[in-house]
């Protein structure tokens, strides 16, 4: 039976990261590092003027967006997404976050017979609909007919209506949404330190992994690399 696989697309197969950094560092001249404990982001739910005092990002772009820069001000955060935001067809700028990965889950899920879908709570911006911006960007990476969907709302509800094997993304929150609401199998994207992995996500069955090829590694491992029958036999005889 084929397998039914979300992959998340931010963290997971491109790399927003590296862009937000770019435009914070000519912003403000300064990109906050990764820590601990970092502050609670006030969100609002339209888009007000960007002279606003209280003008921070909106709930769809906290939802996005790494969470080193949560470490800004509100009106950082506001001023950096402005700038996304009116940056024509942003979305297909990005870089992956591996060279080639799209590509090399295109050719797996084409060997192995997958189903697969791409979910993201990308927010809009100039250009093209997020939907298109994502799709044409994976089809410049490798991906033909790539099937897109952009959530509002929790990965498990998502899960559980698509009858997913697996959901594939990059924050602890979504894969808890994804063990309580669903019967899918979550595997987390975590390139930080192991030690700060949230201390229960193992004890609730969420599978952690250093990045996106060593997912595909996890999915479908190369069948060259598995010792044979006597190799078995002799590493338990210690041979």
């Amino acid at each position: 039976m084929s397998l039914r696989i979300a992959f998340d697309c931010d963290g997971v197969i491109a790399d927003l990261d590296s862009a937000l950094a770019e435009i914070t560092t000519r912003l403000f001249g300064e990109v906050p590092q990764e820590q601990a404990g970092l502050p609670s982001t006030s969100v609002r739910p339209g888009k007000p003027s960007a002279t606003a005092e209280d003008d921070g990002p909106t709930a769809e772009e906290v939802q996005v967006e790494p969470a080193r820069f949560r470490a800004l001000t509100k009106r950082q955060q506001g001023d950096l997404w402005d700038a996304v935001r009116n940056t024509e067809n942003f979305w297909e700028s990005l870089n992956e976050t591996e060279p080639g990965i799209v590509a090399r889950l295109a050719q797996i899920a084409k060997e192995r017979g997958w189903e697969v879908i791409f979910i993201t709570q990308r927010p809009p911006t100039a250009g093209e609909v997020t939907q298109v911006q994502t799709q044409r960007w994976l089809i410049a990476h490798g991906y033909d007919l790539p099937s897109v969907y952009v959530i509002k709302g929790s990965r498990g509800r998502v899960a559980d209506a698509l009858s997913l094997d697996i959901v594939v993304d990059d924050r602890p929150e979504n894969c808890l949404d994804v063990k309580l609401e669903s019967h899918a199998r979550a595997i987390l994207i975590w390139t930080g330190d192991p030690a700060s992995l949230p201390p229960n996500a193992r004890n609730l069955g969420i599978e952690p992994v250093a990045g996106i090829g060593a997912c595909l590694d996890l999915l479908a491992p190369d069948p060259a690399a598995r010792p044979g029958l006597l190799d078995r036999i002799k590493q338990r005889l210690g041979a």
